[in-house]
């Protein structure tokens, strides 16, 4: 029953269902059990899933403590790619936050951890309003013609379709509304889209002529973005930064013991992590921005000893 199913014992189960009013006397078919699972503590691997200790193994579903279903199966592509890819001497492949929800899963679990099966929500990810379902393939389908999963003709259509919405995405914010009669000025047609009342289908009364290859899709896309557009701008704001954030490196063998500007906890954390980059240290739980800092400073005046000095080049 929704809302009871416990792992109990039987005797329990009994007893737990007969206080309920009405069904002091049901008989139970089948008791509610569980399943239980070994798995590897999961920053003990690298956002390729790879593990840190063996080269060459690869690791993907439940066994990095994630529930199974959609989690598993986005893990076991993610990790058949990069296998293939390794074994071919080519670069991984790692979805950032802000390409694809099975990117946050990754780099939660190699960030964060977890102490119970994770399972993949909205909520974790925190650019959302660009990770919508109907920008998928323009978000994906790069990487996926890159690494052979697209076809031509596949590609070519998409290819189309982008033409398409950036040439009527420049015509409704240059062109103005011909038959605006009701409305108190001339407006452009972006413009108009953007009031809630307003949608693409109304567009036409208003003097907006749509061409035969501006399908439903496309429409519906450009109605959101155009909609949504300065809440996609500052997320865009966001994104750049975090982007930059990921592109300063850490050392891989740095002995983050001998940084005494940064607090005792935070050291323990990132020695056992060992994050890749200042962006993912920023993400380690109990890394405040005081710690992140020093980490920089520290790297600024230690950089001849490193042989480079990743911090100023991203900067």
């Amino acid at each position: 029953m929704n809302g009871i199913s416990t792992s109990l014992p039987p005797d329990v189960q009994e007893a737990v269902l007969h206080s309920i009013p009405g069904l002091e006397e049901a008989e139970l078919m089948r008791y509610g059990y569980a399943i239980e699972y070994d798995y590897v503590e999961p920053e003990e691997i690298l956002p390729t899933l790879e593990t840190k200790q063996i080269k060459g193994l690869y690791l993907a579903g439940q066994i990095n403590g994630t529930s199974g279903y959609e989690e598993a199966a986005g893990q076991g592509i993610m990790a058949g790619i990069n296998a293939i890819l390794s074994l071919n001497g080519s670069d991984p492949l790692v979805l950032s936050r802000s390409e694809a929800y099975l990117g946050v899963l990754i780099d939660d679990l190699c960030t964060r951890g977890t102490n119970e099966p994770y399972r993949m929500f909205t909520s974790r990810a925190e650019y959302r309003l660009w990770l919508r379902q109907d920008n998928a393939d323009e978000r994906l389908m790069p990487v996926g013609y890159r690494l052979g999963l697209v076809s031509d003709t596949r590609w070519q259509r998409f290819q189309t379709m982008l033409f398409v919405k950036e040439r009527e995405r420049t015509r409704l914010f240059s062109e103005t509304c011909t038959q605006a009669h009701e409305l108190p000025e001339p407006v452009k047609y972006a413009v108009l889209l953007k009031r809630p009342e307003i949608s693409f289908a109304d567009l036409p009364a208003y003097g907006f002529i749509r061409p035969a290859d501006l399908t439903d899709d496309i429409a519906q896309r450009l109605e959101l973005e155009i909609k949504y557009e300065g809440y996609l701008r500052r997320q865009q704001e966001e994104l750049t930064r975090f982007q930059a954030s990921e592109t300063i490196p850490l050392p891989k063998n740095l002995d983050y013991f001998m940084i005494n500007s940064i607090a005792w906890e935070a050291r323990e954390k990132l020695a056992r992590i060992r994050p890749l980059s200042i962006g993912q240290a920023m993400r380690i739980p109990g890394i405040n921005y005081t710690d992140v800092s020093a980490l920089m400073i520290w790297l600024r005046k230690h950089h001849a000893e490193l042989g480079e000095n990743p911090v100023e080049e991203a900067e």
